[in-house]
C-alpha cells in the first residue's frame, strides 16, 4: 500500500525549500521473514522555477516503457554526475532505498528501479532473474547508462549478478549486499501474507523457485566478472548462510569482503555503516562523508 503526496515547492524561496524534505516512510518486510504490508509515503515532487535544476536528498518519481513492460523507478542526484544504479530484494522496491541514497546523490546520480512484479512497475505474469536481467540492460540502455556502478541487495543481487558475468563491460564496480553463492538449497515454499500485496506473489514463487535450485552455469561464470567488487555480509543475524555469502566473495575474482553485523536488511537497519563502507570502496581515499546518522 502506497499513500501519495504532491508536494509543490517555490525554490525560489528558500525557508520554504528548506521545510520541504520528506520523511522517510516505513518499509516493506522481507519475503521469507515473514512479509508485513506497511504504509509508505510516496511524494511527488513539482518544482514550480527551472531555476531550481535538482533537489539533493529528494527522489523524482519516473517510468519507461521497455518491451512493453512499464518499469516504474526513482532517481537522485545531479544528471551530470556518473550513473550509481541501485537494485532492491525480492518484495521490496525503489523506496527502500530512500534511506541511503541521497548520501550516494552527494556524489552520483542515483537510480533505483522497481523491478517487473514489484511496486508500481508492471506485473506482467512473466518472471524470472534472466527476465530481470534482461530488464536492467534494457533499462540502462533506454536511459543511455554506458557503464554503471552497481549495488544489489539479496535478489537485486542475484541480478546483478547475471548481468556482471553476461555483460562484464557494462558494469565498473559492484556492491552485493547479503548475497550468497548460487548454490542449490532446501526447496521451501513460503507462505503467502494475507491483505493485498505491494507485488506479485506469483513473482515471489517462481524467484524463490530459482534461489533454491538455481542453473548451474551462474556459479561456474561467476569467475568472468571484472569489476571491482564487494560483498558485504549481514554477519550471524541474517538468515542467509554467511558461509555461502564468504564463498561468493572466494569465487570472484578479486573480490573484497566486509561483514555488518545488522542482519538481512543491512542497508537499513544500519544506514550509516552500509553507506560509510560503500563509500570506501566505490571512492578510495576519500572522505565518506555524509552519511546518514
Amino acid at each position: 500500500m502506497a499513500v501519495r503526496f504532491q508536494l509543490v515547492i517555490d525554490c525560489t524561496d528558500p525557508d520554504r525549500l528548506a521545510d520541504a524534505s520528506p520523511q522517510r516512510g516505513m518499509t516493506t518486510g522481507h519475503a521469507g521473514q515473514g512479509i508485513a504490508e506497511l504504509v509508505r509515503p510516496v511524494v511527488n515532487v513539482v518544482l514550480m522555477s527551472e531555476r531550481c535544476g535538482y533537489l539533493p536528498g529528494m527522489a523524482e518519481h519516473r517510468a519507461i516503457e521497455l518491451g512493453g513492460i512499464r518499469l516504474a523507478y526513482q532517481v537522485w542526484g545531479s544528471p551530470a554526475a556518473p550513473p550509481l544504479v541501485l537494485l532492491h530484494a525480492l518484495a521490496e522496491g525503489a523506496t527502500d532505498w530512500d534511506g541511503v541514497a541521497p548520501a550516494f546523490a552527494r556524489h552520483w546520480r542515483v537510480y533505483a528501479p522497481d523491478l517487473r512484479g514489484h511496486g508500481r512497475s508492471d506485473w506482467p505474469g512473466d518472471y524470472s532473474l534472466e527476465v530481470m536481467r534482461a530488464d536492467v540492460l534494457g533499462f540502462l540502455d533506454a536511459l543511455g547508462l554506458d557503464r554503471v556502478d552497481l549495488i544489489g541487495h539479496s535478489m537485486g543481487g542475484a541480478v546483478a549478478l547475471l548481468l556482471a558475468e553476461e555483460h562484464p563491460e557494462r558494469i565498473d564496480r559492484l556492491i552485493l549486499e547479503d548475497v550468497m553463492a548460487p548454490l542449490p538449497r532446501k526447496r521451501t515454499i513460503p507462505a503467502r501474507p494475507g491483505g493485498e500485496l505491494p507485488y506479485d506473489w506469483e513473482m515471489v514463487l517462481a524467484i524463490r523457485r530459482q534461489i533454491d535450485d538455481p542453473d548451474p552455469a551462474w556459479l561456474e561464470r561467476l569467475g568472468q566478472i571484472i569489476a571491482g567488487t564487494l560483498v558485504i555480509g549481514g554477519g550471524p543475524g541474517s538468515p542467509i548462510p554467511q558461509d555461502r555469502v564468504a564463498e561468493l566473495a572466494r569465487r570472484i575474482p578479486g573480490a573484497r569482503s566486509e561483514t555488518i553485523p545488522a542482519g538481512h536488511l543491512i542497508h537499513a537497519a544500519a544506514p550509516e555503516a552500509f553507506t560509510q563502507t560503500a563509500l570506501m570502496f566505490l571512492r578510495p581515499g576519500q572522505a565518506p562523508a555524509g552519511s546518514p546518522r
